[in-house]
This record gives structure tokens, C-alpha cells and sequence, in this order.
């Protein structure tokens, strides 16, 4: 293998170029990315640097020296829309083609959007640009109305509260995270939230939104009709799969791989936010959009691109910041059949979740000493019964 082309400017495809060095790789690596900036870290976008005004300074994941060091040729502000498996190359927007004899697919995800043609303007927090059109809006006494209470969501509008705006969430759940995390944990971030000065309108969708004289207009469901001066969407993202289709690479909700990482076509792995695999840990084919997966995923596909056949079984592992909460969670909640929510004080929580008769989940809110300890017990498969006298 000579040339391995890395697709997606992003810290699982940074992560996979270590990944190929670091395993004795010496022929050429390209990196395709479609921003014109270097790789660089996305998590602070809707924290610090949203609140202080985004620097691609602070946020590289590399310097420039680090791909000059390892001979990466950096293909930036070109977007790949195509990909010929059979004769081995990447379509780049404008018609250039780029081989290669192995390639690891990092695109990662778009974020969705309201889709609404009289929406008019509607901030999404994704890229460097984003983050930097609503820093410039983020101004005391205006009111933001953030569509959506997922992490993103709650970590933007508690941002712009301590900014010294007036902030309402609107979510079509029951409480905010009830989809990820369940009622009771869902309803402790709905009261947290409520208590420092953020507005819940729960159990509701957005009817229409319109801009008008006095602002944008949004009628919800429940005839509810929210007058904002800016919106953010933080309804979720999309693989950002479009321009593999047709290439053979089997594609269901992100680009299918096996144990290893390899997708359906030879000579191809995935990595990141994009990657739909089986974790031979939990039992499970899992899509998981989380900082430490894309790290440890990005290495891992370098490896498998050069031979490796162990499979990849991590405890996934993220972490989000709002006001002074400090969330972590460990494992997986999806399916679970038992419970635990551990009320610590009115600014933590634990949470654990099982199925089938051992501990897959924890979710710790300013408590990192459980934190550590139900990791241990997740990767060790501890029976429910146990692992909910650990904490």
C-alpha cells in the first residue's frame, strides 16, 4: 500500500493519520477536507468559544507542523462528492480525482435543519463559522428560542443565559434527553434548567415560524407563539453520507462496518461520528457521536487499514457542560429494563442503566468519583444487582 487518502477534516481523520504512522505506515497520505481551515476541535463551539468568540487558533487539533512532519499532503476546501470504488478514487468538488490504495471515510455528520422556506434565518452550531455568527448575536436582554433540548441545545442555551439572555427551549419530549437518558434524568435537567432562568416548553412541536416586523415569530403545537430576536436549531445531525452513494459502500444510518472497521468495499475503512459497527462489548451495532469514540476510532481504522484484525469494543464515553453541571456519561441507555436515579443534591445525579441482568450505563452529574467506578463496572459487565451498590 503507497497511497492512503483520508476523507473528512475532522478528529477521527486526524486521529487515523496517527493512527498510520504510528503502526510503521511510510507511503503517502493525503487528507481531503472540505473546510479551508486545518482540523480542528468542534465540542467548545456551543461552550467557551461561543461564549468568547471562536478562534481557529485555539481550536486546532494539529499545528500546521504536525502534517508537514508526516509528509500529509492537505487537500483543504475540497469537498468530496464522489467515490469510485472499483478504479480506486475520491471525486473532489470540480471534477478532480484523487487515488489511492487504501482510504478511511471521516465525513462525519451535517446537522439537521428546519426545512421551513419562511424560517428565514436559523443558526445550527456545526462549523467555525457557525459558532462565530452566533457569538455576534448573543447579546444581553434579546431572547433566543432554541428548537430542540439535546445536549447541543441545553449546552447553547445555557451559554446564552449566562450571557444575560432571555432563553426558551422548545422540545417535542416530555423533558429534555428523554429519548437518550429516560423521564427521571430527563425531568432533573428540565428542573435544572428551569431554575436558572431558561423557559421549557415540553411535550410540544413547532407549528410554523415566520419572520415579521418584530421578529421571528414561532406558533407552536399547543398555541403557544414565541416571539424571538435570533433561533437556533439543535435538533440533531444526518451521517454525511451523500456522496458515497452509489459507491458500493454499504450505507444504513452511517457507512456500515464490521468488528475492524472495515466498510463493504476493499481497501475501505470508517471512522467517527459516520460509523455504524457492531461492539462485541455491549452485543450491539451502534452509531456513537461522541469525542473519545472518534479519537480511538480514527486510530483504530489506521491499524485495520494496514492488517490489524482486533476488533473495536470500547465503553463509549461524553461529556457535555452546562452552567455549572458537569455531565459525563459512560456506556449506553438505549433499551434498558433497569433503572437507578440517584437524586445527590439539587446540582448532581447518577443515573444508572441495565439490560439483561448487567450494569450498560451511568450517568454522572458532578459526581466523577462514581464516574470512574461505573466505567469499571460497565467494562467488567458487573451484574445489576451489584454494580447498583457501587456508588
Amino acid at each position: 500500500m503507497d497511497r492512503v487518502v483520508v476523507v473528512g477534516g475532522s478528529l477521527a481523520g486526524v486521529n487515523a493519520i496517527e493512527g498510520l504512522r504510528e503502526r510503521g505506515y511510510q507511503g503517502e497520505i493525503t487528507l481531503v477536507g472540505a473546510e479551508r481551515h486545518l482540523p480542528y476541535d468542534r465540542p467548545p463551539l456551543s461552550k467557551q468559544e461561543l461564549r468568547e468568540g471562536p478562534s481557529v487558533g485555539h481550536l486546532l487539533l494539529k499545528p500546521q507542523s504536525w502534517y508537514d512532519e508526516r509528509g500529509v499532503e492537505l487537500r483543504l476546501g475540497a469537498r468530496a462528492v464522489g467515490l469510485d470504488t472499483r478504479d480506486r478514487h475520491v471525486i473532489v468538488e470540480g471534477g478532480d480525482q484523487v487515488a489511492y490504495d487504501g482510504l478511511v471515510i471521516a465525513t462525519g455528520c451535517s446537522p439537521r435543519r428546519l426545512g421551513q422556506p419562511e424560517a428565514g434565518p436559523v443558526h445550527v452550531v456545526r462549523t467555525i463559522e457557525d459558532a462565530t455568527a452566533l457569538h455576534g448575536e448573543l447579546r444581553p436582554g434579546r431572547h433566543l428560542v432554541v428548537i430542540g433540548a439535546g445536549f447541543i441545545g441545553l449546552e447553547v442555551a445555557a451559554t446564552a443565559r449566562e450571557l444575560g439572555l432571555h432563553v426558551s427551549i422548545v422540545e417535542t419530549a416530555p423533558a429534555p434527553l428523554t429519548r437518550v437518558l429516560g423521564d427521571e434524568a430527563g425531568r432533573w435537567f428540565q428542573e435544572y434548567h428551569v431554575d436558572r432562568g431558561v423557559d421549557l416548553f415540553c411535550g410540544t412541536a413547532l407549528d410554523t415560524i415566520e419572520v415579521t416586523a418584530t421578529g421571528t415569530r414561532l406558533s407552536l403545537a399547543d398555541g403557544t407563539v414565541l416571539v424571538a430576536d435570533l433561533v437556533v436549531a439543535g435538533i440533531g445531525v444526518t451521517p454525511a453520507t451523500d456522496w458515497l452513494e452509489g459507491s458500493g459502500v454499504t450505507l444504513d444510518n452511517g457507512v456500515v462496518c464490521d468488528r475492524s472497521l472495515r466498510t463493504s468495499a476493499p481497501g475501505v475503512v470508517a471512522a467517527g461520528d459516520i460509523v455504524r459497527w457492531h461492539n462485541d462489548l455491549f452485543d450491539e451495532t451502534m452509531r456513537v457521536e461522541q469525542w473519545l469514540n472518534a479519537v480511538e476510532q480514527g486510530v483504530h481504522a489506521g491499524h485495520t487499514l494496514l492488517g490489524a484484525e482486533e476488533p473495536f469494543a470500547p465503553v463509549p464515553y461524553f461529556w457535555s457542560d452546562q452552567f455549572d453541571a458537569q455531565v459525563r456519561f459512560v456506556g449506553r441507555a438505549d433499551a434498558a429494563d433497569a433503572v437507578e436515579v440517584q437524586r445527590l443534591s439539587d446540582r448532581s445525579m447518577v443515573a444508572l442503566f441495565g439490560r439483561g441482568g448487567v450494569v450498560r450505563g451511568a450517568l454522572c452529574v458532578n459526581a466523577p468519583r462514581q464516574l470512574a467506578r461505573y466505567r469499571l463496572a460497565i467494562q467488567q459487565r458487573v451484574a445489576w444487582g451489584d454494580a447498583v451498590g457501587v456508588g
